[in-house]
């Protein structure tokens, strides 16, 4: 999937390819969550859709759930939904920050192979 370091680096247009996919897995991986959390409010908590929506979001974005919760279902979702949550949140971030780390990395070992051929 990625260029070994010993071949050149990749050309900023198949980056910004690259960069773009990675975009659409975290982004899929987040609407999926979003729609999760939604449903699973709007059934256990029991909260409007928009409540839902809002509590889900909230959650995902690492803010925090608004509202109170009457019903222990609701809260035990919310409590569960937000461990799921971070582990989403930090699993799109590490996603969508690969290829960049990638590029810098390869980036700086061709930079080291340079110098050892000029010694």
């Amino acid at each position: 999937m990625y260029e070994r370091h010993s071949e050149p680096l990749l050309p900023r247009r198949q980056f910004l390819r690259r960069l773009a996919r990675h975009g659409e897995i975290a982004m899929a991986a987040l609407l999926v969550s979003l729609a999760i959390g939604t449903l699973g409010f709007h059934w256990s908590a029991p909260q409007g859709w928009l409540d839902a929506f809002l509590n889900a979001a909230m959650l995902l974005g690492e803010m925090g759930p608004v509202g109170t919760f009457e019903q222990p279902i609701g809260k035990v979702f919310a409590g569960l939904f937000a461990l799921y949550a971070g582990i989403v949140f930090l699993g799109a971030s590490v996603v969508l920050l690969t290829p960049i780390v990638h590029r810098i990395l390869h980036k700086l070992h061709i930079e080291e192979q340079g110098r050892r051929k000029l010694d």
